[in-house]
């Protein structure tokens, strides 16, 4: 089962109100993770859990998260799923701020996202380290306990006019509160306001293939590119990699400021078929997958170019559905109930019939007739035993006064 634990803390205004709540990732040991710590293997896990509709409802609709980003996790492009209205970017201490992540920063900054520094020390060192930042930065969250308190009061003083909110962080008691709101401070967090709380939350149990499925229906529907955008930001690992795929095409060379961006500049054509490749490459476990790919693609090339030039972009859809069983190892009947496909393709997959009936046929001839030639080339290296076990499993009844 898919878990990842939350810690959340509420971060409150002078008034004792809620304003917000800082979330920190936590692995099974109850150790603090950054961001990017866990992004390799479970970024689609981390970012549902943030748009958890259980931590939502714990949160507040409309409360902001304080989330901790570090270079890693700004270079990666995987924020762009977020709500800029809802999490702050806040950047570790100790990030490491070069001329790429400087500008990555302002970047997310002119889009919209709020910024914040953690744990800042009030340190010569740390003013130093983030004076490019300063004119961006929204709050700093400034640790009452390490800084020296004269360091404090000079930092504050010189930002408290302009557009920073200080936030005083490890509040332990009220004199600390009253202390450091007359200092100029209007935001608290500490464990005298609130004791961190877990949350655990657990992945989706909606399988991705059927997701997947779903979001081509929207494209096919010709649905408008705001939907498209909602659709595919509630999917933060497909997010991740179309951004990824976007970044590595030569054909591209823009800056990313939104999915729309990407959606628009790709056009639906090639992204619902860069979706189609996803769908086999990604998501699927079978370990003959690259090889299924391959196959389906010449399949699906192979009837495009048979198509009449009205009909091509549906003949290439139809030849890589007509794989998607395999790949998924369970019956077409049961994904299509997912998606309402047209009538061609649908007749195609279902019963073999239709206008793109004899293109199939024809493309599935000569994958036989290739995998003969192998099979006859390699003949006498498979082994006899897995050979039965092989034909069995298909279905094929072997005559055994033969053997």
């Amino acid at each position: 089962m898919n878990i990842i634990y939350i810690s959340k803390q509420k971060i409150i205004n002078q008034k004792g109100e809620v304003f917000a709540y800082e979330l920190l990732f936590k692995d099974a040991h109850n150790n603090t993770a950054l961001f990017s710590d866990t992004l390799k293997e479970t970024s689609q896990l981390i970012i549902n859990s943030i748009t958890s509709s259980k931590l939502e409802k714990l949160t507040n609709k409309e409360t902001r998260a304080f989330i901790n980003i570090d270079e890693k996790t700004l270079m990666k492009g995987i924020l762009d799923v977020l709500d800029k209205d809802r999490f702050v970017l806040n950047l570790v201490e100790d990030i490491q701020l070069n001329e790429q992540v400087i500008a990555k920063i302002i970047q997310y900054r002119k889009r919209g996202f709020e910024l914040s520094v953690n744990n800042f020390d009030s340190s010569a060192k740390m003013i130093k380290k983030f004076t490019r930042l300063f004119n961006y930065i929204d709050y700093i969250k400034m640790d009452i306990v390490l800084s020296d308190q004269e360091n404090l009061k000079k930092v504050i003083s010189k930002f408290k006019d302009g557009h920073i909110d200080f936030l005083a962080l490890n509040i332990e008691n009220r004199a600390d509160i009253n202390q450091y709101a007359d200092l100029g401070c209007t935001l608290f967090q500490g464990y005298f306001i609130d004791k961190p709380e877990l949350i655990e939350i657990i992945g989706s149990k909606e399988p991705a293939q059927f997701i997947l499925l779903h979001l081509i229906k929207i494209i096919k529907d010709n649905e408008s590119t705001e939907k498209l955008e909602f659709f595919i930001k509630k999917q933060p690992d497909l997010s991740y990699k179309l951004i990824q795929f976007f970044n590595r095409s030569k054909r591209f060379d823009v800056k990313i400021k939104s999915l729309t961006q990407v959606i628009t500049l790709m056009g639906r054509d090639k992204l619902l078929r860069w979706l189609m490749v996803y769908l086999y490459s990604e998501l699927s476990k079978n370990p003959a997958s690259e090889t299924i790919l391959s196959l389906a693609i010449k399949r699906a090339e192979s009837m495009e170019k048979e198509a009449s030039p009205s009909l091509k972009d549906k003949a290439y859809l139809a030849g890589m559905f007509s794989m998607l069983s395999s790949i998924f190892e369970t019956d077409i009947q049961t994904l299509l109930l997912h998606i309402e496909m047209d009538r061609d393709i649908t007749s195609l997959l279902l019963e073999k019939k239709g206008i793109f009936a004899s293109s199939l046929m024809r493309a599935e001839q000569a994958e036989k007739a290739y995998l003969k030639k192998i099979m006859l080339a390699n003949f006498d290296k498979l082994d006899t035993t897995e050979l039965v076990y092989t034909l069995e499993e298909g279905g094929i009844e072997i005559d055994k006064d033969k053997i």
